[in-house]
C-alpha cells in the first residue's frame, strides 16, 4: 500500500518536508472543460459577453490562481513558478481550458495545474451565468508532468475529451 506523504506516522496531517529534495525542472499540463449552449459560446466567440472578454478574464484568472495555489489548497508549498500559461479552444460540448505551469524547484505543479484549470472555468462561468446558467465545468484533470523523483505521467490518450 502506497504511503501518503501528507501524513505522518500517527495518521495526522503535515505539509511534506522537501528541504532534502532535489530542485529540478518540473512541469504539469491539466486540462477541463466547460459545457455550455451553442449559443453561450457564441457570445465568446462574437465577443458580445455582457461583462466583457470573457477569455482574457478567464486567462489572468487561471494564471493569479496557479500561482496563488498554497493559499487555497492546504499543506502546498508556496512556489516560485516560472510559467504560467492557458490555453482556451472550442470544442463539441463549448470550450476546453488547459494550463501549463513550470518551476524549477523541489516539488510539482500539479496543483497549480489544476487549480489555474479550475478557477478558469470558475471565471468563465461567472462572465456567462446570466446567458447560461446550466453550464457544468466537467472533466478537469492532470494531462502530464514531468521532473521529480517519480517521473513522466501521461494521461492515457484514450481518455481525453
Amino acid at each position: 500500500m502506497t504511503r501518503l506523504s501528507h501524513l505522518d506516522e500517527k495518521g495526522e496531517a503535515r505539509m511534506v518536508d522537501v528541504t532534502e529534495k532535489a530542485v529540478t525542472q518540473r512541469t504539469a499540463r491539466a486540462e477541463g472543460v466547460i459545457a455550455m449552449a451553442p449559443e453561450t459560446l457564441k457570445l465568446i466567440e462574437k465577443g458580445e459577453a455582457k461583462k466583457g472578454d470573457v477569455l482574457a478574464a478567464a486567462r489572468i484568472a487561471g494564471i493569479m490562481a496557479a500561482k496563488r495555489t498554497h493559499e487555497l489548497i492546504p499543506l502546498c508549498h508556496p512556489l516560485s513558478l516560472t510559467k504560467v500559461a492557458m490555453e482556451f479552444s472550442p470544442c463539441a460540448a463549448g470550450i476546453r481550458v488547459a494550463a501549463e505551469v513550470k518551476v524549477a524547484g523541489p516539488t510539482g505543479v500539479e496543483m497549480e495545474a489544476l487549480t489555474a484549470v479550475s478557477v478558469a472555468c470558475l471565471t468563465i462561468y461567472d462572465m456567462l451565468k446570466a446567458a447560461d446558467k446550466a453550464m457544468v465545468i466537467e472533466g478537469v484533470r492532470l494531462i502530464e508532468k514531468t521532473g521529480g523523483r517519480s517521473g513522466t505521467y501521461r494521461a492515457d490518450a484514450r481518455a481525453r475529451r
